[in-house]
């Protein structure tokens, strides 16, 4: 990046993550490129209108390129790319050929890459797919919580703007300052990818040790799990639920304990109780309103990424057996969200 010119960002998907990441982008006097497949064109080939709990007005995102053909990224230079699919989309068929045609765009640039993606040992599997060293990728996680207000109607808190809202075609809410996260597994990317980010002025990244980066990330599949064996209802009343509770916090804390997670991870395996869970969680929700926590969870973790939230729970399941741990919790929680559906298919008989 030069300073005769403005930073460029490719964002591979134009979802929830990759719509709010340009937004915030933008404002820091980035050009944003999306690359997104055709059909999503015409969808996108206009202003984005997004709706801010926060201050419950509307924000316009435009003036962003559009790619549809991985090709084409060979033909141009980018100072980031942020890689936004969901981690059961990138590791499917389809996905490999995009991070292979990915890493070969790449690899004789300088673009640092942010995989937004989630997933157990995604990093290593990008990194071997892409053929990029580890020093130009880094994991990065979308602190804001947004959706498309065309999928769901969420519930509705004051002082939201009903009317508004119909108008958006995203809705978005930060808990705090900071929007994005990233760890420092390759120091430079983070340190410049948090720079841009930073210059929004409405959004930070924060960035994290690898280490405790990842062990804050995946446990969180596990009580997405119990709330939805719960019927998700309000974090506060995870306590009238005390055989399910009990179950999702013990699959937490296996997860915590994983060696990949390190001594981040046996710190918050010891640190994490029952009751200390539910607070936090409570506190979550709280802090997120007036956007209704467990109705975006529903939607997204229940429905959207479900597929990969399973997946990352029995990837813990395989890491821990490789660990010699039996991963008790995490198995019964697998278990029982396999048996959800076909039990709820019985009850309509």
């Amino acid at each position: 990046m030069t300073a005769d010119r403005k930073p460029r960002v490719l964002i591979v998907g134009a979802g929830s993550m990759g719509l709010m990441t340009g937004y915030h982008l933008s404002l820091a006097n980035a050009e944003i490129s999306f690359l997104i497949r055709p059909h999503r064109r015409a969808e996108l080939d206009r202003e984005q209108i997004l709706y801010s709990y926060a201050d419950g007005a509307l924000k316009r995102f435009g003036g962003y390129s559009l790619l549809t053909d991985p090709a084409e990224m060979a033909d141009r230079e980018y100072d980031f790319i942020v890689v936004t699919l969901d981690g059961t989309a990138l590791r499917s068929e389809v996905g490999t050929r995009l991070v292979e045609t990915l890493g070969e765009a790449a690899r004789h640039t300088a673009a640092g890459i942010v995989l937004g993606s989630v997933g157990l040992g995604l990093r290593p599997w990008f990194l071997r797919v892409s053929g990029l060293p580890e020093d130009r990728v880094a994991n990065g996680v979308l602190g804001t919580l947004s959706y498309s207000t065309k999928a769901v109607q969420l519930p509705l808190h004051a002082p939201t703007d009903a009317n508004l809202l119909s108008k958006a075609d995203m809705g978005y809410a930060q808990r705090d300052e900071y929007g994005f996260t990233v760890d420092d597994s390759a120091p430079e990317v983070a340190t410049g990818f948090a720079r841009l980010h930073d210059a929004s002025g409405v959004s930070a990244c924060a960035i994290k040790p690898a280490a405790k980066f990842s062990a804050e990330i995946a446990p969180v599949f596990a009580f997405f799990a119990g709330f939805e064996l719960m019927g998700w209802p309000a974090a506060a009343r995870v306590r009238d639920y005390p055989e399910l509770w009990a179950l999702t916090v013990r699959a937490v804390k296996e997860i915590q304990g994983l060696g990949i997670h390190g001594e981040a991870g046996r710190q918050a395996q010891a640190a994490t109780t029952e009751d200390g869970l539910a607070d936090a969680l409570a506190v979550w929700e709280q802090d997120m309103l007036p956007l209704d926590f467990q109705g975006f969870n529903r939607f997204h973790h229940g429905g959207k990424v479900s597929l990969q939230d399973r997946q990352i729970l029995r990837d813990c399941i395989v890491a821990g057996e490789a660990e010699g741990k039996a991963m008790d919790a995490v198995r019964k929680i697998v278990h029982r969200l396999e048996q959800a559906p076909a039990e709820a298919d019985a009850s309509r008989r």
